[in-house]
């Protein structure tokens, strides 16, 4: 049987995102890469105190499914509106701001500035004049790396469908790549988890990727997730930041 004779899932949300310019692809793949020197490896996405709270391995796709009903859902829309703003050349205040309001812990917002002072390296060394315009949200620690995220995708030339797919393929990723960190399993276990988080991820970049305004990001919160992060931030022994 020909590989072109085995069925393939329609997925046009996610098809169009990917899109078929090969510059695009590029720099899609360069930033979805694991090793991208923007300290990532120090984050399990919430998934280690998870696993202290009780959260077992058969309920990772679970967890990842809450995470894309919340958290990843309101990253993915601040990246979009973000990357907007750069391409209107409006103020990025109002996005970082948005972020913040929907993000009540303390401890999850100073995640997103480590994170995004990360990125923002990153950013800052393989664009500079791009990102210049982030500079004062970086002095007044309000660089969140959803925005970083989204003026790097603008500059990079990625539209906003590729822009929240990123950010939900990295937000997967990490859950994924940390487990296997903290637990006795199986990668092919973790490969079927990512592939079955699929379609998630084509509803959440359907549901984002044509926002605009910062005020239509969505607030869905996740109580227990913050719950865990804040006994996380206090911990002695962890592997990972959070």
């Amino acid at each position: 049987m020909r590989c072109s004779e085995f069925p393939r899932p329609a997925d046009p949300d996610v098809d169009t995102a990917v899109g078929a310019d090969p510059a695009l692809q590029y720099a899609l793949m360069l930033l979805a890469d694991a090793r991208l020197p923007a300290g990532g490896h120090v984050m399990s996405a919430g998934l280690e105190p998870a696993l202290a709270a009780g959260v077992t391995a058969e309920e990772i796709p679970a967890y990842l499914r809450a995470r894309m009903a919340t958290t990843m859902r309101v990253d993915a829309a601040t990246a979009v509106v973000a990357r907007h703003a750069c391409e209107t050349d409006s103020d990025l205040g109002p996005v970082a701001h948005a972020w913040a309001a929907r993000t009540p812990v303390a401890a999850l917002r100073d995640i997103g500035h480590v994170a995004g002072r990360g990125l923002y390296r990153v950013f800052a060394h393989i664009e500079p004049v791009a990102a210049a315009r982030l500079r004062p949200l970086v002095r007044d620690r309000m660089a969140w790396r959803p925005v970083v995220l989204g003026a790097l995708a603008h500059a990079l030339g990625l539209a906003a469908p590729q822009t929240a797919l990123l950010v939900a393929y990295d937000d997967v990723q990490t859950v994924t790549s940390a487990a296997l960190k903290l637990l006795p399993l199986d990668p092919l276990d973790t490969l079927a988890w990512s592939l079955a988080a699929r379609a998630g991820v084509t509803e959440l970049v359907g549901d984002t990727a044509g926002l605009t305004d910062a005020a239509d990001i969505p607030a869905d919160s996740a109580p227990q997730l913050e719950a865990w992060h804040r006994a996380h931030a206090s911990a002695d022994r962890r592997l990972f930041r959070a």
